[in-house]
């Protein structure tokens, strides 16, 4: 089965690592894969283009199915290999709800830790204005807080009780959270959650290499 699969990947992308996390969980190993460099512009190559026209990572494919968007991608995989690896879809309708609300959610997240990260990096120092590193900054301070009251007494997973769904799409972005500097002392919950996921084999599997030669940098250590 899995030999029928590819995926085409960046390391340290939190969707291509989602995508690799659900793969490792339904028991998928021996899948067609190809690191790609996202600074050498490879994400633009034909090779990726011929399965997403978009020229972006992910780039996954099963037989004739394409399925680009990791979000997709790992519900997916879920949704054909049910009896295979481990199961990511909780019993009982609160749990079931609440991993659907927390996948979701999980954009919201990305969306305003970019808008902090990218910013530093994307706008040239002179053409920033305060008000808007503050706005940003402060609407992340706020989301992160919020994940920080979700994983208070929440039995250890943003699911419910057991390692979902919701764990394999959102924990490479709170993963990258800490990657750029959070300081693990101000968000105990998030901390305790990101150190303990972390020694998960699928997750230990398929730690960005990138991250393994590299130091993790300080762009959110004030936060």
């Amino acid at each position: 089965m899995a030999k029928d699969m590819t995926l085409l990947w960046g390391s340290g992308s939190p969707p291509c690592w989602r995508v690799q996390i659900a793969l490792e969980e339904k028991n998928l190993q021996g899948y067609n894969q190809k690191l790609l460099s996202f600074e050498k512009g490879e994400h633009k190559s034909k090779e990726v283009l011929e399965i997403n026209p978009r020229g972006q990572l992910p780039a996954f494919k099963h037989k004739n199915i394409i399925v680009n968007e990791s979000y997709g991608a790992c519900m997916y995989l879920e949704n054909q290999f049910k009896s295979q690896g481990n199961q990511l879809i909780p019993e009982g309708a609160a749990d079931v709800g609440m991993m659907y609300q927390r996948i979701f959610e999980g954009q919201t997240l990305f969306q305003k830790l970019a808008d902090v990260l990218f910013y530093t990096w994307r706008v040239p120092e002179a053409e920033r204005h305060d008000s808007a590193v503050k706005r940003n900054t402060e609407a992340l301070k706020q989301e992160i807080q919020t994940w920080e009251g979700y994983l208070k007494g929440a039995g250890g997973f943003l699911g419910g009780k057991s390692f979902s769904l919701a764990d394999v799409i959102v924990f490479p972005v709170i993963a990258f959270f800490f990657r750029f500097g959070a300081n693990e002392n101000h968000y105990p919950n998030l901390a305790a959650y990101y150190n303990k996921l972390k020694e998960r084999p699928s997750i230990k599997n398929t730690w960005p290499p990138t991250w393994l030669e590299t130091p993790g940098q300080e762009a959110l250590k004030d936060l």
